[in-house]
Protein backbone atom coordinates (compact mmCIF):
# COMPACT_ATOMS: atom_id res chain seq x y z
CA UNK A 1 0.00 0.00 0.00
CA UNK A 2 1.28 3.23 -0.77
CA UNK A 3 2.09 6.04 1.75
CA UNK A 4 0.73 8.87 0.89
CA UNK A 5 2.17 10.78 4.13
CA UNK A 6 5.97 11.38 2.62
CA UNK A 7 6.94 13.11 6.20
CA UNK A 8 6.75 10.09 8.05
CA UNK A 9 7.54 7.85 5.55
CA UNK A 10 10.74 9.38 5.32
CA UNK A 11 10.65 9.54 9.12
CA UNK A 12 10.34 5.38 9.13
CA UNK A 13 13.14 5.01 6.82
CA UNK A 14 15.44 6.75 9.26
CA UNK A 15 14.52 4.82 12.02
CA UNK A 16 14.58 1.33 9.63
CA UNK A 17 18.34 3.28 9.00
CA UNK A 18 19.46 3.50 12.30
CA UNK A 19 18.09 0.19 13.40
CA UNK A 20 20.15 -1.80 11.07
CA UNK A 21 22.74 -0.01 10.35
CA UNK A 22 22.37 0.98 6.87
CA UNK A 23 23.82 4.30 4.67
CA UNK A 24 21.20 5.30 1.91
CA UNK A 25 23.96 6.30 -0.86
CA UNK A 26 21.81 8.33 -3.37
CA UNK A 27 22.97 9.82 -7.39
CA UNK A 28 21.78 13.57 -8.19
CA UNK A 29 19.04 12.30 -10.79
CA UNK A 30 16.92 11.02 -7.94
CA UNK A 31 14.19 12.00 -7.15
CA UNK A 32 14.52 15.53 -4.51
CA UNK A 33 13.20 13.32 -1.38
CA UNK A 34 15.26 10.50 -1.94
CA UNK A 35 18.12 13.00 -2.09
CA UNK A 36 17.12 14.56 0.91
CA UNK A 37 16.90 11.82 2.97
CA UNK A 38 20.16 10.32 1.77
CA UNK A 39 23.42 9.87 3.69
CA UNK A 40 25.55 10.92 0.53
CA UNK A 41 24.58 12.55 -2.86
CA UNK A 42 27.24 12.21 -5.20
CA UNK A 43 28.05 11.62 -8.80
CA UNK A 44 29.70 7.90 -9.60
CA UNK A 45 32.66 8.45 -7.87
CA UNK A 46 32.02 10.20 -4.95
CA UNK A 47 29.50 7.27 -4.42
CA UNK A 48 32.20 4.71 -5.52
CA UNK A 49 34.17 6.18 -2.78
CA UNK A 50 31.58 6.47 -0.03
CA UNK A 51 30.43 2.95 -0.72
CA UNK A 52 34.46 1.47 -0.58
CA UNK A 53 34.61 3.47 2.90
CA UNK A 54 31.09 3.00 4.43
CA UNK A 55 30.94 0.95 7.98
CA UNK A 56 27.56 0.57 7.75
CA UNK A 57 26.46 -3.14 7.13
CA UNK A 58 23.80 -2.45 4.82
CA UNK A 59 24.14 -0.06 1.83
CA UNK A 60 20.90 0.82 0.27
CA UNK A 61 21.42 2.29 -3.23
CA UNK A 62 19.13 4.92 -4.92
CA UNK A 63 20.29 4.78 -8.18
CA UNK A 64 20.84 2.18 -11.00
CA UNK A 65 21.73 -1.52 -11.06
CA UNK A 66 25.58 -0.51 -12.37
CA UNK A 67 25.94 1.02 -9.39
CA UNK A 68 24.96 -1.28 -7.12
CA UNK A 69 26.75 -3.56 -8.36
CA UNK A 70 29.88 -1.39 -8.19
CA UNK A 71 29.02 -1.05 -4.26
CA UNK A 72 28.32 -4.78 -4.14
CA UNK A 73 32.19 -5.20 -5.97
CA UNK A 74 33.65 -3.05 -3.49
CA UNK A 75 31.71 -4.93 -0.51
CA UNK A 76 31.29 -8.17 -1.09
CA UNK A 77 30.49 -9.16 2.74
CA UNK A 78 27.81 -6.34 2.82
CA UNK A 79 24.64 -6.34 2.08
CA UNK A 80 23.54 -4.33 -0.78
CA UNK A 81 20.16 -3.35 -1.72
CA UNK A 82 18.52 -1.21 -4.53
CA UNK A 83 15.03 -0.13 -4.38
CA UNK A 84 13.88 -1.40 -7.50
CA UNK A 85 16.28 -3.87 -9.75
CA UNK A 86 14.76 -3.12 -13.34
CA UNK A 87 16.30 0.45 -12.76
CA UNK A 88 18.81 -0.44 -15.76
CA UNK A 89 20.75 2.18 -17.59
CA UNK A 90 20.93 2.68 -21.26
CA UNK A 91 24.35 2.94 -21.70
CA UNK A 92 25.35 0.08 -19.76
CA UNK A 93 22.77 -1.73 -21.98
CA UNK A 94 24.44 -0.55 -25.66
CA UNK A 95 27.32 -2.35 -24.70
CA UNK A 96 26.42 -6.16 -24.39
CA UNK A 97 29.06 -8.43 -23.01
CA UNK A 98 29.15 -11.15 -25.40
CA UNK A 99 29.61 -8.40 -28.28
CA UNK A 100 32.04 -6.14 -26.03
CA UNK A 101 34.16 -9.21 -25.44
CA UNK A 102 34.71 -9.74 -29.83
CA UNK A 103 35.19 -6.28 -30.03
CA UNK A 104 37.98 -6.47 -27.85
CA UNK A 105 39.71 -9.23 -29.38
CA UNK A 106 40.19 -7.28 -32.85
CA UNK A 107 42.11 -5.13 -30.95
CA UNK A 108 44.58 -7.65 -28.56
CA UNK A 109 47.52 -5.20 -28.04
CA UNK A 110 44.71 -2.23 -26.57
CA UNK A 111 44.38 -1.45 -22.93
CA UNK A 112 40.59 -0.93 -21.85
CA UNK A 113 39.42 1.86 -19.75
CA UNK A 114 35.61 1.32 -19.13
CA UNK A 115 33.57 4.11 -18.03
CA UNK A 116 31.95 3.40 -14.67
CA UNK A 117 28.56 3.33 -16.54
CA UNK A 118 28.52 -0.21 -17.38
CA UNK A 119 28.02 -3.85 -16.12
CA UNK A 120 29.59 -5.64 -13.73
CA UNK A 121 31.04 -8.11 -16.95
CA UNK A 122 32.28 -5.48 -18.68
CA UNK A 123 34.16 -4.09 -15.50
CA UNK A 124 35.59 -7.47 -15.48
CA UNK A 125 37.38 -7.14 -19.13
CA UNK A 126 38.33 -3.52 -18.26
CA UNK A 127 41.93 -2.66 -16.93
CA UNK A 128 41.05 0.53 -15.36
CA UNK A 129 37.62 2.04 -14.74
CA UNK A 130 36.99 5.84 -14.87
CA UNK A 131 33.96 8.29 -14.09
CA UNK A 132 32.74 11.09 -15.75
CA UNK A 133 34.96 13.42 -12.76
CA UNK A 134 37.89 11.39 -13.40
CA UNK A 135 38.65 10.06 -16.94
CA UNK A 136 40.83 12.62 -18.55
CA UNK A 137 42.87 12.43 -15.36
CA UNK A 138 42.99 8.15 -15.94
CA UNK A 139 43.60 8.19 -19.63
CA UNK A 140 46.39 11.03 -19.38
CA UNK A 141 47.77 8.50 -16.47
CA UNK A 142 48.80 5.95 -19.69
CA UNK A 143 51.92 7.15 -22.27
CA UNK A 144 50.65 8.77 -25.47
CA UNK A 145 51.77 5.74 -27.58
CA UNK A 146 49.52 3.30 -25.26
CA UNK A 147 46.88 1.86 -27.72
CA UNK A 148 43.15 2.05 -25.41
CA UNK A 149 39.99 1.18 -26.11
CA UNK A 150 37.51 3.57 -24.39
CA UNK A 151 33.59 2.11 -23.37
CA UNK A 152 31.06 2.40 -23.65
CA UNK A 153 29.65 6.24 -23.96
CA UNK A 154 31.19 7.07 -27.66
CA UNK A 155 30.65 11.13 -26.63
CA UNK A 156 32.70 11.02 -23.62
CA UNK A 157 35.51 8.88 -24.97
CA UNK A 158 35.78 11.55 -28.07
CA UNK A 159 35.54 14.34 -25.51
CA UNK A 160 38.66 12.93 -24.02
CA UNK A 161 40.04 12.35 -27.20
CA UNK A 162 39.77 15.90 -27.88
CA UNK A 163 41.16 17.35 -25.01
CA UNK A 164 44.03 14.49 -24.86
CA UNK A 165 45.01 14.60 -28.36
CA UNK A 166 44.87 10.69 -28.41
CA UNK A 167 42.93 8.19 -30.79
CA UNK A 168 41.34 5.80 -28.24
CA UNK A 169 38.80 3.15 -30.00
CA UNK A 170 35.47 3.97 -29.25
CA UNK A 171 33.24 1.67 -28.51
CA UNK A 172 29.57 2.86 -30.24
CA UNK A 173 27.05 3.63 -27.30
CA UNK A 174 25.76 6.56 -25.53
CA UNK A 175 23.23 7.73 -22.71
CA UNK A 176 20.09 8.42 -24.37
CA UNK A 177 19.14 10.91 -21.60
CA UNK A 178 22.63 13.34 -22.99
CA UNK A 179 22.38 12.07 -26.55
CA UNK A 180 18.88 12.90 -27.12
CA UNK A 181 19.77 17.03 -26.14
CA UNK A 182 19.31 18.72 -29.68
CA UNK A 183 21.82 21.93 -30.55
CA UNK A 184 18.58 23.50 -31.92
CA UNK A 185 16.92 23.53 -28.09
CA UNK A 186 20.08 24.62 -26.91
CA UNK A 187 20.69 27.40 -29.49
CA UNK A 188 16.97 28.69 -28.26
CA UNK A 189 17.28 28.77 -24.99
CA UNK A 190 20.78 30.43 -25.55
CA UNK A 191 18.77 33.58 -27.75
CA UNK A 192 15.61 33.74 -25.40
CA UNK A 193 18.33 34.02 -22.35
CA UNK A 194 21.19 36.20 -23.24
CA UNK A 195 23.80 36.10 -20.66
CA UNK A 196 22.72 32.69 -19.36
CA UNK A 197 25.92 30.29 -19.10
CA UNK A 198 25.50 26.78 -20.69
CA UNK A 199 26.93 24.39 -18.89
CA UNK A 200 26.65 20.70 -20.47
CA UNK A 201 27.84 17.10 -19.12
CA UNK A 202 30.73 15.36 -21.79
CA UNK A 203 28.19 12.70 -22.13
CA UNK A 204 26.42 15.28 -24.37
CA UNK A 205 27.20 14.71 -28.22
CA UNK A 206 30.35 17.61 -29.41
CA UNK A 207 27.80 19.63 -31.33
CA UNK A 208 26.58 20.10 -27.51
CA UNK A 209 29.45 20.57 -26.28
CA UNK A 210 31.19 23.27 -28.86
CA UNK A 211 28.33 25.67 -27.99
CA UNK A 212 29.11 24.47 -24.13
CA UNK A 213 31.02 27.71 -21.71
CA UNK A 214 31.70 24.88 -19.37
CA UNK A 215 31.89 20.89 -19.85
CA UNK A 216 32.12 18.69 -16.23
CA UNK A 217 30.87 16.00 -14.92
CA UNK A 218 27.75 16.01 -12.70
CA UNK A 219 29.64 17.38 -9.40
CA UNK A 220 31.55 19.64 -11.48
CA UNK A 221 29.09 21.32 -12.70
CA UNK A 222 27.11 21.64 -9.70
CA UNK A 223 30.49 23.52 -8.15
CA UNK A 224 30.68 25.59 -11.22
CA UNK A 225 27.04 26.64 -10.60
CA UNK A 226 28.28 27.36 -6.90
CA UNK A 227 31.63 29.23 -7.64
CA UNK A 228 29.93 31.24 -11.09
CA UNK A 229 29.33 34.84 -10.90
CA UNK A 230 26.67 34.51 -13.38
CA UNK A 231 22.82 34.31 -12.38
CA UNK A 232 21.33 32.28 -15.02
CA UNK A 233 22.17 29.16 -16.28
CA UNK A 234 21.39 26.61 -19.07
CA UNK A 235 21.91 22.93 -18.03
CA UNK A 236 22.42 19.92 -20.69
CA UNK A 237 22.31 17.17 -18.39
CA UNK A 238 19.40 15.50 -16.56
CA UNK A 239 16.77 17.18 -14.54
CA UNK A 240 17.38 15.52 -11.15
CA UNK A 241 20.63 18.10 -10.35
CA UNK A 242 18.73 20.84 -10.38
CA UNK A 243 17.95 20.12 -6.84
CA UNK A 244 21.30 20.71 -5.78
CA UNK A 245 21.94 23.53 -7.83
CA UNK A 246 18.81 25.36 -6.21
CA UNK A 247 19.33 24.37 -2.96
CA UNK A 248 22.95 25.38 -2.96
CA UNK A 249 22.19 28.78 -5.00
CA UNK A 250 19.06 29.61 -4.19
CA UNK A 251 18.93 32.99 -5.76
CA UNK A 252 20.38 31.77 -9.42
CA UNK A 253 18.50 30.63 -12.04
CA UNK A 254 18.59 27.05 -13.97
CA UNK A 255 17.07 26.02 -16.84
CA UNK A 256 17.28 22.51 -18.17
CA UNK A 257 17.34 21.83 -21.99
CA UNK A 258 14.02 20.16 -22.66
CA UNK A 259 13.80 16.97 -24.30
CA UNK A 260 10.09 16.77 -24.28
CA UNK A 261 7.75 19.72 -25.64
CA UNK A 262 4.97 19.19 -23.15
CA UNK A 263 7.78 19.84 -20.28
CA UNK A 264 10.56 21.58 -19.15
CA UNK A 265 12.51 18.29 -18.44
CA UNK A 266 15.21 15.50 -19.10
CA UNK A 267 14.48 12.57 -16.82
CA UNK A 268 16.28 9.39 -16.97
CA UNK A 269 13.28 6.98 -16.78
CA UNK A 270 15.38 4.48 -14.86
CA UNK A 271 16.58 6.69 -11.93
CA UNK A 272 13.04 7.86 -11.42
CA UNK A 273 12.36 4.30 -10.79
CA UNK A 274 13.10 4.58 -7.38
CA UNK A 275 10.92 6.51 -4.70
CA UNK A 276 10.52 6.41 -1.28
CA UNK A 277 8.04 4.08 -0.94
CA UNK A 278 10.18 0.88 -2.86
CA UNK A 279 13.24 2.69 -0.64
CA UNK A 280 11.40 2.02 2.64
CA UNK A 281 10.22 -1.01 1.63
CA UNK A 282 13.34 -1.90 0.26
CA UNK A 283 15.14 -1.49 3.69
CA UNK A 284 12.40 -3.13 5.80
CA UNK A 285 12.56 -6.05 3.58
CA UNK A 286 16.53 -6.11 2.76
CA UNK A 287 15.51 -6.74 -0.77
CA UNK A 288 15.79 -6.27 -3.74
CA UNK A 289 19.60 -7.83 -3.07
CA UNK A 290 22.17 -7.09 -5.18
CA UNK A 291 24.20 -11.10 -5.98
CA UNK A 292 27.05 -11.63 -7.62
CA UNK A 293 29.33 -14.46 -8.30
CA UNK A 294 32.69 -14.56 -6.29
CA UNK A 295 34.96 -14.78 -9.41
CA UNK A 296 32.98 -11.70 -11.04
CA UNK A 297 33.22 -9.75 -7.99
CA UNK A 298 37.35 -10.39 -8.07
CA UNK A 299 37.91 -9.61 -11.94
CA UNK A 300 35.95 -6.70 -11.68
CA UNK A 301 37.33 -5.44 -8.34
CA UNK A 302 40.82 -4.79 -9.73
CA UNK A 303 40.07 -2.48 -12.60
CA UNK A 304 37.98 -0.40 -9.71
CA UNK A 305 40.51 0.26 -7.30
CA UNK A 306 42.82 1.28 -9.70
CA UNK A 307 40.81 3.94 -10.53
CA UNK A 308 40.13 5.11 -6.80
CA UNK A 309 43.99 4.66 -6.31
CA UNK A 310 44.72 7.06 -9.56
CA UNK A 311 42.01 9.17 -8.18
CA UNK A 312 43.60 10.03 -5.12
Amino acid sequence: MKIKNSESLAEKIMLLKKEKNAVILAHYYQVPEIQDIADYVGDSLGLSQQALKTPADIIVFAGVHFMAETAKILNPSKKVLLPDLQAGCSLADSCPPAKFRAFKKKYPDHLVISYINCSAQIKTMSDVICTSSNAQKIVESFPLDQKIIFAPDKNLGGYINAQTGRNMVLWNGSCEVHDIIKAEAVIRLKAENPGARLIAHPECKAVILELADFIGSTTALLDYTIKSDAQKFIVATETGILHQMKKESPGKEFLIVPTDEACSCNDCPYMKMNTLEKLYACLRNEEPEIKLSKSVIEKANKPILRMLKLSE
